[in-house]
């Protein structure tokens, strides 16, 4: 191994300082970014991308694996500094969250904790990944599990759908230059086969939990938007179906439910629906 952690880190704190608004906390932490590698399993038929690589301490590490990485990273500084110190990444400067992704397999990245959840989505939609590993803010990583029923909501909900997501390592303040005010912890999502009305599934989900307080009778009853975009359905059909559900379910509040009575849900949409031909 070349440079250490620390040693990127300091380069880079040497001509810019850490920017709050990007959310740049810098992990020095040589066993966390040991794990991440462990966690990834990368061999050189691996494509991988890595969001907000930093000053390149997990972008030297995945590259010692034979992996084909590319980084993308916002910060035209920082870009400087991995064109010097990494002269052989593959390197994008943009907004990750605002272009194209080149095609890869895997996402392997310590990524900003501000644009965690648009990420997420932004990785779901690109059927290619098939693996994630990364390192968040605990309490989103909680919700992503959905470790407990009170962290029930839509982000862990939907991504249950397209994923089997279990937490690793929880990471201290300490382990980050500088510090954050809160823990991190190290997430594997691995992707799964959708089940049949999962794209319907999400529309409900996150529909229901926009008014979590509120029965789903009352917030289920509009049509999703864009729901001309699923086959066979439209937004007269749907209404026309929900009247014609005598659910049980329907006199619940959105965190009430398990995953399968989303889908149970949809099941009951759609033959009522085919119903009316």
């Amino acid at each position: 191994m070349g440079r250490t952690a620390r040693d990127l880190i300091e380069i880079l704190r040497s001509v810019q300082a850490n920017k709050k608004s990007l959310g740049q906390h810098f992990l020095h932490d040589e066993e966390v970014l040991g794990r991440t590698i462990e966690l990834s399993e990368l061999s050189s038929d691996d494509k991988v991308l890595e969001v907000g690589p930093g000053p390149g301490v997990l972008s030297a590490r995945i590259l010692e694996t034979g992996a084909d990485l590319v980084a993308i990273e916002l910060d035209p500084i920082v870009c400087e500094h991995l064109r010097v110190t990494l002269p052989h990444l593959e390197l994008i400067q943009a907004d990750a969250l605002e272009i194209e992704w080149p095609i890869v397999n895997k996402i392997v990245a310590n990524i900003p904790y501000q644009i965690s959840s648009p990420l997420i989505e932004k990785i779901t939609r690109i059927p290619a990944i098939k693996t994630v590993v990364i390192l968040v803010q605990e309490e989103f990583a909680q919700r992503l599990v959905v470790e407990t029923i009170a962290d029930r909501g839509s982000l862990g909900l939907c991504s249950a759908l397209d994923w089997e997501t279990e937490m690793d390592r929880r990471v201290g303040p300490h382990c980050f230059i500088p510090a954050p005010k809160v823990n991190s912890r190290m997430v594997v999502m691995r992707r799964v086969d959708a089940p049949e009305g999962a794209k319907l599934a999400k529309m409900l989900i996150r529909q229901g939990f926009g008014q979590r307080r509120k029965k789903l009778r009352n917030t289920l009853a509009r049509a999703p938007k864009r729901i001309n975009r699923i086959k066979g359905w439209h937004s007269a059909g749907y209404r026309a179906a929900f009247e014609s559900l005598d659910s049980p379910l329907l006199g619940m509040r959105p965190e009430e439910l398990e995953l399968a009575d989303w889908l149970d849900l949809v099941k009951q949409l759609t033959k009522a629906i085919e119903a009316m031909g």
